[in-house]
């Protein structure tokens, strides 16, 4: 009976302890991913099911300019990663002013991926005429698929930038520790991992050749 009481006294749910040890910052984020996770694999898979069973499916993209605004989509994303990699790796050494050079570069690499995005819309839109409900191919459900997977991704692109955009303004006034940065560069990966699922799905499978 001592023993468990003593047990009990050592346990770490006493406080002032992580009992998954795991900050809770971290832990929450891990949460959303998870979370966020399932709701862009149902969104993949139900354009994968509509695009399978629609055999006139429409193939928009072609080279020039699509296919090469969306690989450069990609290379923003990824270079973004590997700026981003830098900025924990600066933050973990102590380095506030390195940390916030690589969030900016980070930022910067995301608003590019935004603005050629932003202009594939508007060729899609203003050019090819597609919409939610319509376009040119007779296959309504075309644009209210690629709109809805693109811009909800797009949307989780706007709102990292923004949220880079509190963690560098506070890491350089000397606030948030090192768990911060980490915890935004989970979110920043979880992002382009997205894409890295969307670019082959949407775009290169509906390739004009």
């Amino acid at each position: 009976m001592a023993d468990a009481e003593a047990i009990a006294v050592q346990s770490v749910w006493r406080g002032g302890e992580h009992p998954y040890s795991i900050g809770s910052k971290k832990l929450g984020m891990w949460l959303f991913i998870i979370s966020d996770a399932l709701t862009f694999s149902a969104l993949l898979m139900a354009y994968t099911y509509v695009r399978l069973s629609t055999p006139d499916w429409p193939k928009p993209f072609i080279f020039n300019p699509s296919i090469i605004f969306s690989t450069i989509m990609t290379v923003c994303l990824l270079s973004s990663s590997l700026t981003m990699v830098m900025a924990v790796h600066s933050m973990n050494h102590g380095n506030r002013g390195a940390t916030v050079k690589w969030i900016l570069a980070t930022m910067v690499f995301g608003l590019g991926f935004v603005g050629l995005h932003l202009t594939e819309w508007l060729k899609l839109i203003y050019t090819e005429h597609v919409t939610i409900f319509s376009n040119e191919w007779g296959v309504p459900l075309f644009g209210g698929t690629f709109f809805a997977l693109t811009g909800l991704h797009m949307t989780h692109v706007i709102i990292g930038v923004i949220y880079l955009g509190i963690i560098a303004f506070a890491v350089g006034r000397g606030k948030f520790k090192y768990e911060d940065v980490e915890v935004s560069g989970l979110y920043w990966h979880f992002v382009d991992l997205v894409w890295m699922f969307i670019f082959p799905l949407v775009y290169l499978m509906s390739a004009r050749i």
